[in-house]
């Protein structure tokens, strides 16, 4: 396996554990980008861009990042309530009057970021047709009533956070959250990362072909970990609020379909590469050649715990911030301080401040995986040796 790219001195053990992704883990297409203190020390990539071609993986590739699509959708209301135009104690009927039907005129902007909002699912899921619609899911949970009164209780917001928070984005700033993302986030900073995949860069095939990756077997002796007898049972009970908050929208698209790629979820369909996932979370945290998004009190508010403790739909004990899931056992991360967001299967984009650190992994590949993909875990642990070998 040939991997491209460099990393700075001291940085090998991850160069060395991306391999390793490949030769053991049986990764197909994957980058990594690390930055320090608002400085790349990580660029690799290697294999495939389509999990199922042979066209080698390039600079600049990008792939489709599920739900680590949530923690960039999350900047937009922290930025917004930084630039002093968005409450987020408000109650959201305050900007979206017709939310606040069966019971939720009480619920407020933060229950939707820490997801206590108590709306993980539709009495009726959306078809991929309707789901594509950029009206239709922000409709269907204004109509909704909670599975549990808001604010009482956290359950993850698989999918309609995504719409929960577009349809807020909406009503505050007349745009919807991917054309917000690309003027205010990723035009300034220079990042190859789409909520609506444009048309020019569709035919150009900056995004791979993503699909299902087997687990690999494990070495002769080994043992493969199973999930909690809990977990499984929730995952396979058609009527579990797990199954249905995943099964938001049945049947789902197919994530190649330029249709999909080219529509706006903020829950699950941004596209990007893993250096603009990584200098994404740099400016998160400090500047990143002259640009910071969040302010030093809007980034300690969004890492600090809203939620956390057994969760309603994801089974596991889970700890959120305001939009961005925390270091924790269901989420590793560098550490403590941690916060970002994985992506079902694979992706990984956080920060971590104290030790100036942003991670960026994409894949072609999904595994099973919901929150822990081995793969960007390895590649987690290799920076943490790395930084506790350069002292």
């Amino acid at each position: 396996m040939r991997i491209q790219g460099s990393v700075t001195e001291g940085y090998e053990p991850v160069r060395d554990a991306f391999e390793r992704n490949f030769t053991i883990l049986g990764d197909r297409g994957a980058a990594v980008a690390v930055y320090r203190d608002g400085h790349r020390v990580v660029d690799l990539w290697a294999g495939t861009r389509d999990i199922d071609g042979t066209e080698p993986w390039r600079r600049g590739t990008a792939q489709v990042v599920r739900s680590a699509t949530k923690g960039v959708a999350a900047a937009v209301p922290l930025l917004l309530h930084q630039r002093g135009e968005l409450d987020l104690d408000a109650p959201v009927a305050a900007y979206w009057p017709s939310f606040k039907a069966h019971g939720k005129e009480r619920l407020l902007v933060r229950h939707i970021l820490n997801h206590r909002a108590g709306l993980p699912l539709l009495d009726r899921p959306l078809t991929a047709d309707e789901a594509l619609d950029p009206l239709r899911g922000p409709e269907a949970v204004a109509a909704q009533a909670p599975v549990w009164e808001p604010g009482t209780d956290h359950g993850y917001h698989a999918l309609t956070y995504g719409w929960l928070l577009d349809g807020l984005v909406r009503r505050v700033t007349g745009r919807g959250t991917g054309e917000w993302i690309a003027a205010e986030i990723a035009g300034p900073l220079g990042l190859d990362l789409w909520l609506g995949l444009p048309a020019d860069e569709e035919r150009a095939g900056r995004a791979g072909r993503v699909g299902r990756l087997d687990d690999p077997e494990p070495p002769t002796g080994g043992l493969r970990m199973r999930p909690k007898r809990s977990v499984t049972a929730a995952y396979d009970d058609p009527g579990s609020v797990t199954r249905r908050a995943f099964g938001a929208i049945a049947p789902f698209p197919d994530q190649n379909d330029p249709a999909y790629r080219a529509a706006a979820l903020p829950a699950t369909n941004g596209i990007a590469t893993a250096d603009a996932l990584a200098r994404f979370y740099a400016a998160l945290t400090g500047e990143v050649d002259g640009v910071r998004l969040l302010d030093p009190a809007t980034t300690a508010a969004a890492r600090t715990e809203e939620s956390a403790g057994p969760d309603r739909v994801l089974v596991v004990g889970t700890r959120f911030g305001l939009g961005y899931m925390l270091h924790g056992g269901a989420a590793p991360m560098l550490s403590p301080g941690s916060f970002g967001h994985p992506g079902r299967g694979g992706a990984l984009g956080f920060a971590d401040p104290e030790s100036g650190i942003a991670f960026g992994y994409v894949t072609n590949g999904f595994r099973r995986t919901v929150t822990a993909d081995p793969r960007a875990q390895a590649l987690v642990r290799a920076v943490r040796a790395a930084l506790a070998d350069r002292g």
